[in-house]
């Protein structure tokens, strides 16, 4: 308790209310203009809140000087501590000796021999900067000078030495890092690399963000034996309902390097588009519809797959392919009734010119959403889609579908058993333009045309529901017998019935167009049933299906489909979804996959097998396994493999490990990955990549993000270009 308590305003004459001082302690003197205070002294400055044991104030100089045990906090974050302090109040100067800063928020300290500041200015001399323990840290930062702006919450150091323990691991002569987390411009951190066949791997981000509804991040590399390039981002909000964001990137190979690996193209470049918009008709023309309304748009465009591979160090992260979709989808949403304008260009990076490849541009589609008429008895929808195929080179159609079904249910039995009648009308009309290329196909081969049917199919379904003390139980099944009806054909579709109807022709150019399966007369049966405990949660569904197919020579069993889903316990599910084919005695689809999950393991292996039993299109065979492992809050593994089995090829592996800490993290990865290129040939051809990852995060100043690492060491190849 305070044995004496004195208020001063000093400056009450001549000093703004902003300069007031206000100083409390036990004991205090005046002389000469001359006050000293001691023993639990507390001084209240602006937004400063200091103590100390001993201050003397001179009010000639407006100096104010500050003795042992210091400690001084500034806003809601900034802790400052010193043995001697000097404030000017007159000149807004703030000196310490020695130096130490504590920023709460970002949980980084900062001390040194020296600390001067004026305004929002820090300076420090000779000091120390990190974010762990200040006893004894695991990483820290030395360095020779430092700007700190309390405002900007920038930080700035000259002369950095990062060490790990007393080990010295890099050196800079400016480190620039920001301790406040809202957007701002700056350089993040760096990527580096070393790989014996593409060199050293630099890659330094700047970020800019000048304005809160855009920001900007240039990521130049550089591949000392490969090359050079500059990959860019520009992401931006333009209103409360509308974003996107425009990536582009250039990377130009060394002609030594172009040559020796026989690439496709030297130069490599492209740009990906991504906007959408969720009240787009109502925002762009200043209208009051009350109906729902979006615009997406994915453009995107590149010579090659090594634009992809070349984007960043880690190729594990890429989404590579040989075939680019780029996509403008627009549409009006009401209760009744859906209008959607959709735009596809299809682009084959493997292909010189693009010319022969179909694209569609646009579809036009209107969809009447289902409604009932004879107290909920009949129910009706409407739907059409027009599709503008084209390309410069060969034929080209408007192929527009119209399909109407009409149900009329009822329920008997106190509504334990459901039937339906249906009946559906489908008429589709196909206008062409363009020339065929083949002479072989003669004249009229491509005349418009009409094609309309209908079929009818009777239902009958019931479904029982039982619950238990802790789980319910609901069992589904039904038939469904559909028949053809009657049709009508001109034009192309009664001229290549017969040809075209037949699967072994449906790749001939003259079939491009003819998109018409038969309606066959089947039986299709199915059953299902699932268990959901007391919460709601599913514990396991089960579904088979089956269809019986009536032709003239008798009745033919289609595929069998199997579909499971159980959970066997709290942290193991088991999938399964698979197709049994009578005729080739053999499953036509199975996937399975497992999967165990606690808070130590995350466990999943995955197997796909799928066969077309068509020749030229190969069995699929295909397995993935992943492990991760947390030991404890520090240490955790991670182990993954995936392997062809039909082509007996490896197509990725994964191991490593990451030791993390409050202040750091520290991981180890050997990482194989088969990626695809385009060679000199315009072939899609692909190499086996093998990498080390080092990640090393010193916390705060480097955050967790999706990348492996901030260090890349690439292996020598141990594959050849396949």
């Amino acid at each position: 308790m305070l044995k004496l308590f004195i208020f001063l305003i000093i400056f009450a004459v001549h000093a703004a209310g902003d300069n007031r001082v206000e100083i409390y302690a036990t004991k205090m003197d005046t002389k000469d203009n001359i006050i000293t205070a001691d023993e639990e002294v507390v001084i209240v400055y602006q937004d400063y809140y200091l103590s100390a044991k001993r201050a003397i104030y001179d009010r000639n100089s407006g100096e104010l000087e500050l003795f042992e045990n210091i400690r001084a906090s500034q806003g809601a974050n900034i802790k400052l501590l010193g043995e001697y302090a000097k404030l000017n109040i007159a000149e807004k100067e703030r000196t310490f000796k020695p130096f130490y800063m504590l920023e709460k928020k970002s949980d980084v300290w900062l001390s040194g021999t020296k600390g001067y500041a004026k305004d929002t200015d820090v300076n420090v001399k000779s000091g120390v900067m990190s974010g762990c323990d200040s006893n004894n840290p695991l990483w820290k930062m030395e360095f020779t000078s430092s700007d700190y702006d309390t405002d900007t919450m920038w930080l700035s150091l000259y002369n950095a030495r990062i060490y790990i323990y007393d080990i010295l691991v890099f050196y800079t002569p400016y480190f620039g890092y920001s301790l406040d987390t809202t957007r701002r411009t700056g350089l993040l951190p760096p990527m580096v690399g070393l790989s014996s066949k593409e060199g050293f791997f630099y890659e330094q981000s700047l970020y800019i963000a000048e304005q809160n509804w855009w920001d900007l991040e240039l990521r130049p590399q550089l591949r000392t034996n490969r090359g050079s390039g500059l990959y860019s981002t520009f992401r931006f909000v333009d209103s409360e309902i509308s974003k996107g964001s425009l990536t582009a990137g250039y990377f130009k190979e060394k002609e030594e390097y172009f040559l020796e690996n026989k690439l496709g193209n030297q130069e490599h470049y492209g740009f990906k588009f991504l906007y959408e918009n969720s009240d787009v008709i109502n925002q762009w023309f200043n209208t009051n519809f009350k109906g729902q309304s979006g615009l997406y748009m994915d453009i995107v465009n590149m010579n090659d797959v090594d634009y992809i591979n070349l984007s960043s160090n880690d190729t594990t992260k890429n989404a590579t392919a040989t075939q680019l979709l780029s996509r403008i989808n627009l549409f009006y949403n009401t209760d009744n009734d859906y209008f959607g304008a959709y735009f596809k260009h299809y682009k084959d990076l493997t292909l010189e010119s693009n010319e022969k490849t179909l694209q569609n541009l646009p579809a036009l589609h209107y969809h009447r959403y289902l409604d009932t008429l004879l107290d909920n008895h009949l129910l009706y929808s409407t739907d059409i889609k027009s599709n503008n195929y084209y390309r410069s080179v060969g034929k080209s159609a408007v192929q527009t579908d119209l399909n109407i079904p009409l149900t009329l249910q009822t329920s008997l039995f106190d509504e334990s058993v459901n039937i339906a009648y249906k009946t559906n009308l489908y008429v589709q009309h196909t206008s062409f333009k363009g020339e065929e290329e083949s002479l072989r196909v003669p004249a009229g081969e491509y005349d418009s045309g009409v094609f309309a049917r209908n079929y009818h199919a009777v239902s009958a379904s019931s479904q029982l529901t039982r619950a238990f003390d802790e789980v319910t139980h609901v069992i589904d099944f039904g038939t469904q017998y559909q028949v053809a009806g009657t049709e009508f054909d001109d034009g192309y579709y009664k001229k290549q019935k017969n040809y075209c109807s037949k699967s072994i022709n449906r790749f001939d150019p003259i079939c491009e167009f003819y998109n018409i399966k038969d309606i066959e007369e089947n039986l299709q049966l199915y059953f299902s049933h699932y268990l959901h405990d007391i919460s709601g949660k599913q514990l396991f569904y089960h579904r088979l299906s089956q269809n019986i197919i009536y032709k003239e020579t008798g009745g033919q069993t289609s595929e069998l489909e199997n579909e499971l889903d159980y959970q066997i316990s709290n942290h193991l599910n088991f999938y399964n979804n698979m197709f049994y084919n009578y005729d080739e005695n053999g499953f036509s689809k199975n996937f399975n996959k497992i999967a165990y999950m606690d808070d130590s393991f995350n466990i999943g292996l995955a197997h796909m097998y799928k066969n077309s039993f068509v020749d030229i299109e190969p069995q699929i065979s295909y397995m993935t396994s992943s492990i991760r492992y947390s030991y404890n809050k520090n240490y955790s593994y991670s182990f993954r493999y995936d392997y062809d089995l039909e082509r007996k090829d490896k197509k990725g592996f994964e191991i490593g490990f990451l030791y993390q800490k409050k202040c750091w993290d520290f991981g180890l990865t050997y990482l194989e990955n088969n990626r695809p290129i385009l060679n000199l040939h315009g072939e899609s051809d692909s190499i086996y990549d093998r990498y080390i990852y080092i990640t090393i995060r010193l916390k705060p100043i480097m955050a967790p993000d999706s990348r492996l690492s901030g260090f890349v060491y690439r292996l020598p190849d141990k594959s050849e270009v396949k």
